[in-house]
C-alpha cells in the first residue's frame, strides 16, 4: 500500500506542477495516466462502477472538479482551467492488488482571498483529523474534530460524502464522516488502513448530482475543496502512506 500511494503521490506532484491557466482536465488525466502506466500501476476510478443503476461507469484515471465542483468531476478537452479558478484532483492506483488513494486542490495562477483560505482550511483540516487517528480513539473523534475546526473557520463540511476504509479495495469499512460527535463510531485497531478526505465548502453543506451521473457540485454554487490522504493507525502518530 505504501508503494501504491507514493506512485498516486508522484501523479499529484506532476499534476501540481503542470496546473495552469489554458491546460485542459483531459491533459492532467493524461500525466496522471502515465505517471501509473510507468510504475506497472493501474487507475482505480477508471471502469469503477456507477452507484446509480443503469449509470455509466467512470471513465478517466483521475477526477478533475473545478470551483464549485465537489466531486467527481470528468475529465475533457472541453474543460480549460481558467486563471483564479481552483481545481480538485483525486487519484487512485491499484499496485499488486493494494490501493493507494489520495486527492489534493490545486490554484491556478492567482486566486481569490477567499479561494485560498478555503484551500488553506481544508488541508489543514486532514492533517487534524489524521492527528486523532490513535489507538483507542473512534473514527467518530476523527470527524468531530474536523468538524468543530472547519465550523469554526467559517466554512462547512458536506455530509453526503465522506473517508473510508481502503486496502484491496478502494471502498472498505469503516466508513469516516467529516461530522459527527466525539466518542462515537468504530473503535481504531492497529494497522487499520483509511482514506480520509474533508471535503469543505464556502456556502451550504449541500450539493447535487449533475446529470452526466458523476460530478457533484455545491448546491448554492459557491466554492469547494477537498484533500485526501491514506493512512495506518500505528501504535503511535498514524502513517501516512500517500507522501512522496
Amino acid at each position: 500500500m505504501r508503494q501504491a500511494g507514493k506512485i498516486v503521490a508522484k501523479a499529484l506532484d506532476e499534476i501540481r506542477q503542470q496546473t495552469s491557466p489554458g491546460v485542459t482536465t483531459a491533459e492532467l488525466d493524461k500525466i496522471a495516466e502515465d505517471v501509473l502506466k510507468r510504475h506497472d500501476a493501474t487507475p482505480v476510478f477508471k471502469g469503477y462502477p456507477n452507484q446509480r443503476q443503469g449509470g455509466p461507469s467512470f471513465p478517466a484515471t483521475i477526477t478533475a472538479s473545478i470551483n464549485e465542483e465537489l466531486v467527481h468531476g470528468i475529465p475533457s478537452q472541453a474543460r480549460v482551467l481558467q486563471e483564479g479558478d481552483i481545481i480538485s484532483v483525486d487519484c487512485g492506483a491499484n499496485y499488486k492488488g493494494w490501493i493507494g488513494d489520495a486527492a489534493t486542490t490545486i490554484p491556478v495562477g492567482k486566486i481569490s482571498d477567499e479561494a485560498r483560505r478555503l484551500l488553506e482550511v481544508t488541508e489543514r483540516a486532514l492533517y487534524i483529523g489524521i492527528e486523532q487517528a490513535r489507538l483507542g480513539n473512534r473514527t467518530e473523534d476523527i470527524s468531530a474534530t474536523i468538524q468543530e475546526y472547519v465550523e469554526r473557520e467559517g466554512f462547512c463540511v458536506v455530509r453526503e460524502y465522506t473517508g473510508h476504509g481502503v486496502g484491496r479495495n478502494m471502498h472498505e469499512d469503516p466508513q469516516v464522516p467529516n461530522f459527527g460527535r466525539q466518542g462515537r463510531g468504530v473503535r481504531l485497531r492497529k494497522g487499520m488502513t483509511i482514506a480520509l478526505e474533508p471535503m469543505v465548502q464556502v456556502g451550504t453543506w449541500k450539493t447535487k448530482l449533475l446529470d452526466d451521473g458523476w460530478t457533484v457540485v455545491t448546491a448554492d454554487g459557491t466554492l469547494s475543496a477537498h484533500f485526501e490522504h491514506s493512512f495506518a493507525v500505528t501504535g503511535g502518530e498514524a502513517d501516512i502512506l500517500t507522501l512522496l
